[in-house]
C-alpha cells in the first residue's frame, strides 16, 4: 500500500526530478582545462545517445517514487546490504504479470517484453549508483570487513544477477511453447494491405491504416525493426525525377551503428504482386497527404479522429 497521498505525486514527482538533476551532471565540462582530458569526456558522453539516456532517467525516476511511495523515508542515495533486494523488487513490480498485480503485461505478452524490460531497468539503475557513487568499481559488489561499508554497485551483487538469470531462464523456457509472437509473412502483409485500404472503412481509420501498412511494408522489406521506420523523415526518402523504377530510402544512426547514415537500400517496383510494391505504397502514402502536407520532418503521421493528417504529430509506436 503507498504511505503518500494521491494529491501529494506532483511534489514527490518535483522532489524526484531536483534530486535526480543533481545527482546526473556527470559531465561537468566547465571543469575541464586539458585537451586531452576534454576528448576523453566527449567520448564517454557519446557512448550514451540522448534518447537512451532520456529513457535511464524515466526509469530512475519510477524507481525512486516507487520506493518513497512504499516508504516516505526511503533514502535513494545510502546503499547497504537491502539495495540489491529494492532493486530486485522494483524490477519485479515493473514486469511481472498484472494477472499477479504488478504492473507488467499479461501473461501471454510477458515472453517478448520480460527480460528486455528488466535488463533496462538494470541498466538505467547501474547509470543512477554510478552517479552516486563515482569512484567505486563497476564490476563488483562487496562488504569492506575493515569499515564495515558496501563497496561497488547493487546493480553488479549476486543477489541481482540470480534474479537476472532467473527471468532469462522463465523467458528461455517460456519461448519453447510460445505461439504469440511471430515474423510477419507474405500473407500477413497481404492481408494487412487488403484490410487498410477497404473502401468500407470510416475515413479516419483507412487514412490511419494506410499510413500503418505503408510503414510494416518498409519494415518487412528491408527487415527493419518497426520503431527505425517510423523514425524516417521525408528527408531519407531520394525519388529521382522521372525515375519510375526503385526509390532510395535511407536510414540514419541506428541501435547497432549511432555514428551517422549507415544504409540504404533501393527498393523497386513489384509489378508481380501490387500488395508489397513499395512504389505504389508511397504513391498510396501521397495521394493521402495530398499538397498541404509539408514535405519535410516525420514521414509517418498521425491521422485525427476526422481522417485529417497532423503534420506536427508523428505517429508512434503502438
Amino acid at each position: 500500500m503507498c504511505l503518500i497521498d494521491v494529491e501529494d505525486a506532483d511534489s514527490l514527482l518535483e522532489h524526484v526530478q531536483d534530486l535526480i538533476s543533481l545527482t546526473m551532471d556527470d559531465f561537468p565540462e566547465d571543469q575541464i582545462n586539458d585537451d586531452a582530458a576534454k576528448y576523453a569526456a566527449k567520448m564517454l558522453k557519446a557512448s550514451i545517445t540522448d534518447g537512451t539516456r532520456d529513457g535511464h532517467l524515466r526509469i530512475i525516476q519510477h524507481f525512486v517514487m516507487f520506493h518513497l511511495r512504499r516508504k516516505s523515508k526511503w533514502d535513494p542515495k545510502p546503499v547497504d546490504e537491502k539495495t540489491p533486494h529494492d532493486i530486485a523488487t522494483f524490477i519485479t513490480q515493473k514486469c511481472g504479470p498484472v494477472e499477479e498485480g504488478f504492473e507488467g503485461r499479461k501473461a501471454s505478452q510477458i515472453i517478448i517484453y520480460l527480460y528486455s524490460t528488466a535488463v533496462s531497468t538494470r541498466a538505467a539503475l547501474t547509470m543512477w549508483y554510478r552517479s552516486i557513487r563515482p569512484n567505486e568499481s563497476l564490476t563488483e559488489w562487496r562488504l569492506d570487513s575493515v569499515t564495515n561499508t558496501w563497496r561497488g554497485l547493487p546493480t553488479r551483487s549476486r543477489y541481482v544477477s540470480q534474479f537476472m538469470v532467473g527471468l532469462e531462464k522463465t523467458k528461455a523456457k517460456a519461448g519453447e511453447v510460445s505461439s504469440s509472437a511471430r515474423a510477419l509473412a507474405l500473407e500477413d502483409i497481404h492481408r494487412l494491405h487488403d484490410h487498410c485500404t477497404r473502401a468500407d472503412l470510416p475515413i479516419s481509420q483507412r487514412c490511419a491504416g494506410i499510413i500503418r501498412y505503408v510503414a510494416y511494408l518498409l519494415a518487412w522489406l528491408m527487415l527493419l525493426r518497426i520503431d527505425e521506420v517510423v523514425n524516417l523523415k521525408f528527408e531519407n526518402i531520394d525519388k529521382v525525377p522521372g525515375e519510375r523504377r526503385w526509390i532510395n530510402v535511407g536510414l540514419n544512426t541506428r541501435k547497432q551503428n549511432q555514428t551517422g547514415l549507415l544504409h540504404s537500400w533501393r527498393l523497386h517496383a513489384n509489378d508481380d504482386d501490387p500488395r508489397i510494391c513499395p512504389l505504389r505504397a508511397f504513391i498510396l502514402l501521397a495521394s493521402l497527404y495530398g499538397r498541404n502536407v509539408e514535405k519535410s520532418g516525420p514521414l509517418f503521421l498521425r491521422v485525427s479522429a476526422q481522417g485529417a493528417v497532423m503534420q506536427s504529430q508523428p505517429l508512434q509506436v503502438l
